[in-house]
């Protein structure tokens, strides 16, 4: 197979999907609205996830105030995952972008840290991931119980994928456009543990010496555990079955 070209003496135009659900209370619209006036080659793609509450309501009006933010209305509810990869697939799609990303909508990883990820992809690397790592010069805050149940996760996933992966479930994470194409058309098999899975089938499709060489892990200078969650301690508890059918399907 042969590598993804690329072309670095451009700015590349890139597509942040950010999948929401009952986020109308929590959306910092104003943070999102200020950042893409700042910069023209960046746009924001809200997935609503079949929200109860008025999220949808709240993306239309957001949305009129900017032509680089709009919404991708997804219904019924999917689940994170589903609306992950739809909006991945839509973005590729219909607004010809350079590089996607998927975002988390609590901004527990700020939005600055978009263009320093776009800078490493732009150094030819066809995945750049956030990377959760707490050290001296970082503002990074998790809670003590999901820092230590997260490492031991992300042990036992490194393990799995043969792959020296520190961090999988950062909800920060950019593509190369092809690499979306390639790998997102099929639905995930995990609710929770995509991350792993997208690795999976990176891997799968492209090699293992290609994903050592391709995969970037980003370290972030902020990220801060934000309350409000879906993703509860006691979930950790279910991965390593979840762990083990991503082995047995993608092997």
């Amino acid at each position: 197979m042969s590598d993804i070209i690329t072309n670095c003496n451009r700015e590349m135009k890139t597509i942040i999907v950010v999948p929401c659900y009952n986020e109308s209370k929590r959306l910092k619209q104003e943070e999102f609205l200020q950042f893409v006036q700042q910069h023209d080659d960046i746009e924001f793609l809200f997935a609503n996830d079949g929200s109860r509450d008025n999220t949808l309501e709240v993306l239309q009006q957001l949305c009129e105030k900017h032509p680089h933010l709009n919404y991708y209305d997804i219904q019924p509810n999917g689940g994170k995952a589903e609306a992950v990869r739809k909006g991945m697939l839509y973005a590729a799609d219909t607004m010809n972008p350079d590089l996607i990303a998927f975002w988390d909508a609590d901004l527990a990883t700020p939005l600055n840290e978009i263009p320093l990820m776009i800078g490493w992809a732009e150094r030819g690397y066809d995945v750049v991931m956030g990377l959760r790592l707490m050290r001296l010069g970082a503002k990074v805050r998790r809670k003590t119980t999901r820092h230590y149940l997260g490492r031991c996760f992300a042990t036992c996933a490194s393990i799995m994928l043969h792959l020296p992966v520190y961090d999988t479930q950062c909800g920060a994470k950019m593509f190369r456009t092809q690499v979306v194409r390639d790998i997102f058309p099929e639905q995930f098999i995990t609710r929770w543990l995509f991350d792993v899975e997208i690795l999976a089938r990176y891997k799968k499709r492209y090699g293992e010496e290609h994903a050592i060489e391709k995969i970037y892990e980003f370290p972030l200078f902020q990220w801060i555990d934000v309350d409000g969650s879906q993703l509860k301690s006691r979930d950790f508890f279910k991965a390593p079955m979840e762990l083990l059918k991503i082995r047995r399907h993608y092997r």
